[in-house]
């Protein structure tokens, strides 16, 4: 599985205007859940905060991905956004979260879902490209640099 496989130019928001983290999600559940034909955003957003009340998705290190499983849909999708001014998400770091890859997967694909979660993970374990991540400009750029990195593994 590649990042390609799951995440589209039309899922990638550069510019995230939710201040908190209940915001975020709303907005992460807006982009994926207007992309999935038959589950809308609010499907999409309970699925989100459930998995954020077990515990904060944030890693550190300005990162979280948000995920969880849904059984509407057929494929794991992904989408990427990006916050310049960062978002208290409950890191263990206790620093603003800026980047954020929100992952879902069928119910009855718990392997791929662990796959994806492991590829975003050591996608982002580099932390040139994560500051690049915060400093590119637009969706274009922010999408071609996902992609080339990921190329790399």
């Amino acid at each position: 599985m590649t990042i390609t496989d799951i995440l589209a130019r039309e899922r990638v928001l550069p510019d995230l205007t939710g201040s908190t983290k209940d915001e975020v999600l709303l907005e992460l559940a807006a982009m994926l859940g207007g992309d999935l034909p038959g589950i809308g955003a609010a499907a999409v957003v309970d699925v989100l905060r459930e998995r954020e009340r077990l515990n904060s998705t944030a890693i550190g290190d300005g990162i979280a991905i948000p995920h969880g499983r849904v059984s509407q849909i057929q494929d794991v999708v992904a989408g990427f956004a990006r916050s310049a001014a960062g978002v208290d998400f409950d890191s263990a770091d206790r620093k603003p979260t800026h980047l954020f890859f929100v992952l879902l997967a069928p119910d009855d694909a718990a392997a791929l879902h662990l796959k994806a979660l492991a590829r975003i993970s050591r996608l982002l374990k580099d932390r040139s490209f994560r500051d690049r991540l915060v400093e590119l400009d637009g969706r274009d750029a922010l999408y071609d640099a996902i992609l080339a990195e990921d190329a790399k593994f």
